[in-house]
Parts: C-alpha cells; sequence; structure tokens
C-alpha cells in the first residue's frame, strides 16, 4: 500500500509493548493496518511486525528515530522501519544451474517481487542468455582456487557500484569470505538443496541417496559463517521412493528449490522476518 511504513521490533518481554506501539502510532496520526506478534517463552523475546498507513503520520521517516526513541528506549527494543513502497537493489548470484535464477527473474518482471535487479554475477558464463532476455547486465567473475580473494573483491566491487542493498545465491556454488559474511550480515539469503540439518555441504542430493531417504527437502536461510547453519527462513519437502535414481531426486528438488527460495526472498523484500539467536519469526 502507497504511504504505508512497516515497524520491525523486538525486545525483553513484558507488559505494555503493544499498547505503547499502537498508542505512538495513533498519537502520531497513523494507522495501524496490520499487526502480529510472537512471545518466544523459551528466550523470553518479544517480536513484532507492524505496518501503519503513513498519510497522515505527523513524522517524517527519517526523523522516526528521534521521536520513538523514548518508547524503544524504555523497552530496550532494536527495531527497523521501512516504507513500504521501497523497492531494494537485489543482486543475484549464481553457477551453471539456472533453475533459480530463471524463477527470481521472472516473478520480479511480473511484478511478485517488489525489487529491482541491478546486476547478476556469476563464476560462469552459461546464464548470459537468460541476463540479456531480462535486460540485466551480467557479470562473468571466474573463480580459481589460487585466486578466490581477488575474485571476491571484484564481486565486492560490483555490488558497491550498483548500490545493491542484499544479495541472493540462487545456486551459486562458492563458499563467501568471513569478512563478505560479516559485512552483508542478515542480507544474504542462500537456497540449499536439502532439508537441512541434513545433508549439509556438497552434492546432497547424492547423499539423499545414498543414505535411501523417503523425503528430500530445500532450505532457504541467511548466510552465516558457519557453512549451511545460518537462520532458516522457509522449508519444504517432497516424498520420494527407492524407485527414484540421483537424477530423479535432483529434478523434483528444483521445483522445491524454487519455491522456496522465491518465498524467502518475497519475504525479505516484505520485511516479514525478524531474527533471534540463531532462528527466524516468519509474519507471512
Amino acid at each position: 500500500m502507497t504511504n504505508s511504513a512497516v515497524l520491525l521490533l523486538s525486545c525483553p518481554d513484558r507488559k505494555g509493548i503493544v499498547a505503547a506501539i499502537a498508542g505512538f502510532i495513533s498519537q502520531h496520526g497513523g494507522n495501524i493496518l496490520e499487526a502480529q506478534e510472537h512471545s518466544d517463552r523459551d528466550s523470553g523475546i518479544f517480536l513484532m511486525r507492524v505496518e501503519f498507513d503513513a498519510a497522515e503520520f505527523d513524522i517524517r521517516m527519517e526523523n522516526f528515530g528521534e521521536q520513538f526513541s523514548f518508547v524503544a528506549d524504555n523497552f530496550a527494543m532494536r527495531w527497523k522501519l521501512a516504507e513500504s513502497d521501497c523497492r531494494p537493489r537485489m543482486a543475484i548470484l549464481v553457477s551453471k544451474y539456472d533453475h533459480c535464477l530463471v524463477d527470481l527473474l521472472y516473478r520480479q518482471q511480473s511484478g511478485e517481487l517488489a525489487c529491482d535487479i541491478p546486476c547478476i554475477i556469476s563464476n560462469h558464463p552459461d546464464a548470459e542468455p537468460i541476463a540479456n532476455f531480462y535486460r540485466i547486465p551480467y557479470f562473468h567473475v571466474p573463480v580459481e582456487a589460487a585466486h578466490k580473494d581477488q575474485a571476491e573483491r571484484n564481486i565486492r566491487a560490483l555490488l558497491d557500484r550498483h548500490q545493491v542493498e542484499f544479495v541472493v545465491l540462487a545456486r551459486y556454488m562458492q563458499i563467501l569470505s568471513a569478512e563478505m559474511v560479516k559485512d552483508y550480515e542478515q542480507r544474504i539469503i542462500n537456497i540449499h538443496h536439502s532439508f537441512l540439518p541434513a545433508f549439509v555441504g556438497a552434492k546432497p542430493y547424492h547423499q539423499a541417496f545414498v543414505r535411501g531417504v523417503k523425503l528430500i527437502g530445500a532450505t532457504s536461510h541467511y548466510v552465516t559463517q558457519v557453512l549451511d547453519d545460518g537462520p532458516i527462513i522457509e522449508q519444504d519437502v517432497i516424498r520420494v521412493s527407492h524407485r527414484d535414481s540421483v537424477d530423479d531426486l535432483i529434478q523434483k528438488g528444483r521445483d522445491l528449490e524454487k519455491s522456496v527460495l522465491s518465498r524467502a526472498v518475497r519475504w525479505h523484500i516484505g520485511n516479514r522476518i525478524l531474527l533471534y539467536g540463531n532462528k527466524t519469526v516468519v509474519f507471512e
């Protein structure tokens, strides 16, 4: 909705939080359109997402923090404010498997993903025709073992040049450095082709086949410095049987990967994800 804003917050759970938030928004001319909350009893953390009509809000968005600090400090809140009509800039990193890339590009062009895609970066040239079809700049940055640091510096330079706000790894089969992960904390979304925490690392479909599983899955998560261990955003599964080969598992898994990744990206764009510890709360 035009002229709406989203407030995401987390704080120690106690009485009066919801009343204080609602009162502040109402006092300054806002009208709450949607409010969702969650109390985690184990950690004692309260999490909330509030979307409000800001058409008559009497505080400019850039000055929101100055006025809201009294409420935030009183409840020891961590918070974030975003305007709903803001379109974040998303870069896609991809290797040879292009099914997730194609799905994201189609969903963005059709309006399902309210973001801009200023660039696509790959360690292979294979997906360039797809990028050309969607008229998005494509950059081939080879990654050689002996020069991996330089390749990542080239990638970082491209991200900076195109003012990228968050990154999606659409089956990008390279491990990012701890420095890059830290600099883009909670702003790198990955798709892993297994139901984590099972079958981390390389070739999870092959691992699943050897193990004889009856379900395979896909997991989208924020990237951390520990491989395939970041906060999970979304997961899904599909049934397989002894009749399925490794190729069958790969084919069935691709549909899961596309849908799981696109949902995670959409929720991130819509400011519907809150993190605490190594967990997420997703306000769908």
